[in-house]
């Protein structure tokens, strides 16, 4: 099965199929080309759609994050990215290996066509040459046939005729003679060039023509089996991938599975628990008997406190069951008494935890400030030491601010939990007069601090309840979880460290970074329960990009 042999007067034809195979090939290209752009735009959607419901920092939903079922929403949205990535792998693989490598191959082989089909046309024209010098030789010959009959036939007339004379006689014959060489000389020319257009003829049919289509055959076969290798290609990229987006929902099935209801129960109770009892039975007051009515010592305000004076004010009750306090309007107090005690608690320590951040933060500073000074100090030509005294003046005043301010949170903190006694009791303690010897003054206090609609607030409830003595601060915080580690770092220089909170490292040496730059130019890092602070300059950092809190830097 030949090109040559079987198409070998098909010459056009054979030009109009490769061009539409080549055709065929530029449109597979092209339908390539906007699969990867519906990847790569698909890719995107997905990573916009994580980005939209992931939680705002310093938000109330990042708050909502704590439920087991948020943390399984959150790790979707989080393999939702990987799988986005991974069709931007089947964009760019396919783009690579697919695209750019087929586009080489199509202006290959249109120059290989080109060529081919040159040559072809080449052949074609010198064919077509031979046959014009072969039909011209012909009709030379033919025609300098027919003069040489007309010569012979007016050679005889002229002899036959008595009239003529023997000059005019011997004049024909040799003028026939001459048409009659002519002729010969013809047929010679014609004879030769009409066996020299049969040899290149069948050169042409034989030879020429079927060693250029047998090539132009090869080129086609060729770029039908391209065409299938890419198809194959095509395939075997978005199966490549397949594994990974097999692991990306295997993780958010194990998410889904690592959702605990009653976990999430538990922490309802603890974000909305009050702290208060239930109230008990309201006894029944008979009008009937001419006796001061009283409250029930069942109820609420007593229930804590039996044997305290009931608080009054007009013969009327103005303790209220916590159910059903009207909340004050306007501003929250700072002390949020406004809150129920659990809820009061949680608030406190979430704001003593914010100022201790605040605090280090502010150490940090003025550590990285007093380095400086000191670099300044070695070396005065990278600097002036005394520019940096105001700045660190002001640092340290922020440090004293924010730990008065946090000192007065850890007294509210330590009152709500039971360590020290109300702040209104503050000077009876000092001088040993306790609650239980000026019961009065106590429920004068605690009537001052009723809201105006006669409800208590969480604050005053516990002002009424007071029953510590008189005994040192005891400080009893739970230990701090430490900190995870984000990655490794490894000293590229020996690092004395020799201020508070630093820690020294030596050339060579692998830690923990359990702490990125901040922009302060220092980084926190671990060597087993030792942690501190090295300048970042000091290290390269190897962040490890599943850790929480980890980032990317390009």
């Amino acid at each position: 099965m030949s090109w040559g042999i079987e198409l070998w007067d098909q010459f056009d034809n054979l030009e109009k199929h490769t061009q539409w195979g080549i055709d065929i090939l530029e449109k597979y290209i092209k339908f390539v080309k906007e699969r990867t752009e519906i990847e790569l735009s698909y890719a995107k959607q997905l990573r916009n759609l994580a980005k939209k419901y992931q939680p705002k920092k310093n938000s109330k939903e990042e708050e909502e994050y704590r439920y087991t079922a948020c943390k399984a929403f959150l790790s979707t949205l989080n393999e939702m990215n990987d799988y986005a990535g991974q069709h931007e792998v089947i964009s760019e693989n396919m783009t690579s290996h697919i695209t750019v490598e087929l586009a080489r191959y199509v202006q290959e082989l249109k120059q290989e066509r080109k060529s081919y089909f040159h040559d072809g046309r080449k052949a074609q024209q010198h064919i077509e040459i031979c046959w014009k010098q072969l039909e011209s030789s012909k009709r030379r010959f033919e025609r300098d046939c027919k003069e040489a009959d007309r010569a012979q036939q007016y050679f005889e007339k002229m002899d036959a005729d008595i009239n003529v004379t023997k000059a005019d006689v011997e004049k024909a014959r040799q003028q026939a003679q001459v048409r009659h060489q002519m002729a010969e000389d013809s047929r010679a020319d014609y004879s030769s060039i009409l066996q020299k257009f049969n040899h290149e003829q069948h050169e042409y049919y034989h030879t020429h023509i079927p060693n250029i289509f047998q090539k132009i055959q090869e080129m086609e076969e060729r770029r039908i089996l391209r065409i299938g290798e890419s198809m194959k290609t095509y395939a075997e990229v978005d199966r490549q991938v397949i594994p990974i987006i097999g692991k990306c929902l295997d993780e958010i099935v194990k998410a889904a599975e690592s959702i605990d209801q009653k976990n999430d129960s538990q922490l309802v109770i603890e974000a909305y628990k009050s702290g208060f009892e239930p109230p008990g039975d309201i006894e029944f007051e008979d009008y009937t008997q001419p006796i001061k009515r009283t409250v029930s010592d069942n109820s609420l305000s007593n229930s804590r406190g039996e044997g305290k004076p009931e608080l009054k004010f007009g013969g009327k009750s103005k303790g209220k069951l916590w159910p059903f306090i009207k909340k004050n309007k306007g501003a929250a107090p700072e002390d949020f008494s406004n809150l129920p005690p659990e809820q009061r608690r949680k608030k406190l320590q979430q704001k003593v935890d914010e100022l201790n951040k605040e605090i280090q933060k502010e150490m940090d500073q003025r550590d990285a400030i007093t380095k400086m000074k000191d670099v300044y100090l070695k070396n005065p030509q990278m600097g002036d030491p005394a520019s940096l005294d105001h700045k660190l003046t002001e640092v340290s005043q922020n440090i004293e601010k924010l730990r008065l301010e946090a000192q007065k949170f850890e007294a509210w903190l330590a009152e709500v939990e039971g360590r020290l006694p109300a702040r209104g009791d503050q000077a009876r303690r000092q001088s040993g007069m306790y609650e239980a010897q000026n019961p009065t003054t106590v429920n004068n206090c605690a009537q001052d601090r009723e809201s105006p609609d006669g409800s208590y607030t969480e604050e005053q409830s516990q002002e009424s309840e007071v029953k510590v003595l008189a005994t040192d601060f005891d400080d009893e915080f739970d230990d701090e979880e430490p900190l995870p580690a984000i990655g490794t770092c490894k000293a590229l220089y020996t690092f004395e460290g020799q201020n508070e909170g630093t820690i020294s490292v030596v050339e060579g040496e692998t830690l923990y970074v359990i702490e990125e730059d901040k922009g302060d130019g220092w980084t926190r890092i671990r060597r087993n329960e030792e942690e501190g602070y090295v300048p970042t300059s000091y290290v390269e950092v190897y962040l490890d990009k599943n850790a929480k809190g980890a980032k990317t830097y390009i």
